[in-house]
């Protein structure tokens, strides 16, 4: 699911999985305890909630209620991570490392691992050719990483959503990174279910793959196997992707989003679709954005929260369970560093380093221990404490990650 950031902050990429079965933390130091067939005896980066194709990264395919580490992923060796995947056979993870490498794991039936194959696996291990990597972001069934500017991308590719000119037969992918035709000078990436996005030093957007909602935003419903232009938008300094919705912070510091708005997505106190951007209502003076599968959130610049789309299982956090088509205040959501939406279920990481969650849990996904069918509309939980160490979330469809860097 997905996160930006105005350029004036560091802006690390924003990742739109959207509706992915996996989420990971990662902790520093923590004492959360320990999965079997671990290796790191200081493991940094954390994940709980269900594990059918391995998403978890633990070397098992068994769901985890409570934060355990990923096997293989040592102290400080974590960039940064994103989760992806759409039903419960597809989730996968991929994690950039400090040294500009990219690792993978879960499923692979489309070749999202980039690992040349398409065999699942339950732990991280590399993906093909990749080195000097600055930012990755992951869509529902394939990956993007961002080099010196220029843009790779593998996996699922029936809409074009790799860019490279092509689109696979249905049910095929690309198993390994190929480059993304026609686009050089890019500074930030963000991937929805089926489609990418970029967005380029000069303040243009770009897009490709899926258009079956508009969530190109070119004016169009039909797909694109390259970048194209988006219409109309300059001066933009962030984008969020969401399932088949996406957003923009432009540079007055206002939203504009565009795609797929049955739930209220775009924000616009409407639900009809809309293939070019509009104006987010009643929202200004936002400092970062965040995508999810339906939903969004934006952290305004006096650090309170606002959220819009779907909220059926109360994951949007204001205390009901009824869909938002304008932006609604989160009261007493405070001091947030970073949140990270999923389909059903939401986390937040708080200065104090503390995570907490709510919505759907039926997975264990909110990591408090107790998978339950009951959602956690009305009374967040604390997955992980203060001064826990962690410093980066992301979430899948019913499970989470958390690490430090």
């Amino acid at each position: 699911m997905q996160k930006a950031r105005r350029t004036r902050r560091r802006l690390r990429g924003v990742c739109g999985v959207v509706t992915a079965a996996a989420a990971l933390a990662a902790i520093a130091g923590s004492a959360a305890p320990a999965a079997a067939g671990t290796a790191s005896p200081d493991p940094w980066v954390y994940s709980w909630g269900q594990n059918a194709s391995g998403e978890l990264g633990n070397g098992s395919v068994v769901a985890q209620q409570t934060p355990g580490p990923v096997q293989g992923l040592a102290r400080e060796d974590v960039k940064s991570l994103e989760a992806g995947g759409a039903t419960t056979t597809g989730p996968f993870a991929v994690a950039l490392l400090k040294n500009g490498t990219v690792k993978s794991w879960g499923n692979n039936t489309y070749g999202q691992l980039g690992n040349g194959t398409t065999t699942a696996r339950s732990f991280p291990a590399a993906v093909a050719g990749l080195d000097g990597i600055r930012s990755i972001a992951v869509g529902c069934y394939h990956a993007l990483a961002l080099k010196n500017g220029r843009v790779m991308a593998w996996g699922y590719n029936e809409f074009g959503q790799l860019g490279d000119g092509t689109n696979s037969a249905k049910n095929t992918g690309v198993a390994r990174p190929v480059p993304v035709q026609g686009l050089d000078k890019v500074k930030a990436i963000a991937a929805g279910c089926h489609y990418s996005l970029a967005l380029r030093q000069d303040g243009t957007v770009w897009t490709w793959g899926n258009n079956s909602y508009g969530q190109l935003g070119n004016g169009t419903t039909t797909d694109r196997n390259t970048p194209q232009q988006v219409p109309g938008l300059q001066g933009v300094t962030a984008l969020a992707a969401g399932g088949f919705h996406a957003s923009a912070i432009t540079g007055d510091h206002k939203v504009k989003s565009w795609g797929y708005n049955a739930h209220g997505e775009l924000g616009n106190d409407s639900t009809t679709n809309a293939s070019s951007p509009v104006d987010v209502q009643h929202l200004e003076d936002v400092a970062k954005i965040y995508g999810g599968p339906h939903g969004n959130f934006a952290v305004l610049e006096d650090g309170s929260v606002k959220a819009w789309g779907r909220n059926n299982l109360g994951q949007l956090g204001d205390g009901s369970k009824t869909n938002r088509t304008t932006p609604v205040s989160i009261d007493g959501l405070t001091g947030v560093r970073e949140l990270a939406p999923g389909r059903d279920h939401t986390l937040a990481l708080r200065d104090d380093q503390s995570v907490i969650g709510w919505g759907s849990n039926a997975s264990g996904e909110l990591g408090d221990g107790n998978a339950v069918t009951t959602d956690r509309a009305q009374q967040p939980v604390t997955v992980l404490p203060a001064h826990s160490g962690a410093n980066h979330l992301a979430v899948g469809r019913n499970a989470s990650f958390s690490f430090a860097y």
